[in-house]
């Protein structure tokens, strides 16, 4: 079976742990061949990054009509802009990879998107639900009945308690916890080890335990 070629879209720390989850995919089965990385800062243009030579900037993307691509873009500082972000390189959803390490436990009763990202040791449960464009760091542990909306991002050590629905354009802090039941609305971040026990409104930034809002996202 011929190898997907693939596209990772930015440079940064999580795009270099895709390429890694890539690499840690083939040496169990050769699924992928990496062509490389598309990036908007010109400086990186045709040097490589850990063996994976920068392409071109995001928009050039049409220039690989063979190719599938993956998002690792997107920061607490510009987790809201995700959307945006991909959306320059003008390529169709179908044409998104779901990339998954081989240590990440992926229920077959859950129901993925495409261009998801999940890391080493991620645990994805059964009955729920994960949009588009929604990477999920290390050790992050997503359960049963949830809905994690598209361009939503997890960082590392997350625990989502079950029946919780995490809207659109998310960032979850590293280390926090969600209690069930609990609704995370668009375009909020929740800060590095909160504990959540009460729904977080549209656009705000909350953090301790238990939560509470400390500013409006933007």
């Amino acid at each position: 079976m011929a190898r997907k070629k693939i596209i990772i879209f930015g440079t940064g720390g999580n795009c270099i742990d895709i390429l890694d989850a890539i690499l840690e995919i083939n040496r169990v089965s050769e699924s992928y061949e990496v062509l490389g990385f598309l990036d908007d800062n010109s400086e990186l243009w045709g040097k490589e990054v850990f063996g994976a030579r920068v392409l071109g900037s995001l928009d050039s993307a049409s220039e690989y009509p063979e190719a599938f691509f993956v998002n690792g873009i997107g920061s607490p500082n510009n987790f809201w802009r995700k959307q945006e972000m991909i959306e320059t390189a003008n390529v169709p959803t179908n044409r998104f990879e779901s990339i998954f390490h081989p240590s990440a436990s992926v229920s077959e009763f859950a129901t993925v998107g495409r261009g998801v990202v999940a890391l080493k040791n991620v645990s994805i449960s059964a009955d729920l639900t994960i949009g588009n464009h929604v990477i999920i760091l290390p050790n992050s542990v997503i359960n049963h009945n949830d809905r994690i909306d598209d361009y939503v991002s997890i960082a590392s050590s997350v625990s989502i308690a079950g029946h919780v629905h995490v809207h659109n354009h998310s960032y979850l802090g590293g280390g926090s916890s969600i209690l069930g039941h609990v609704t995370i609305h668009p375009k909020s971040l929740v800060g590095m080890g909160s504990v959540v026990i009460r729904d977080v409104e549209t656009n705000t930034v909350v953090a301790g335990n238990p939560a509470k809002v400390i500013r409006n996202v933007q």
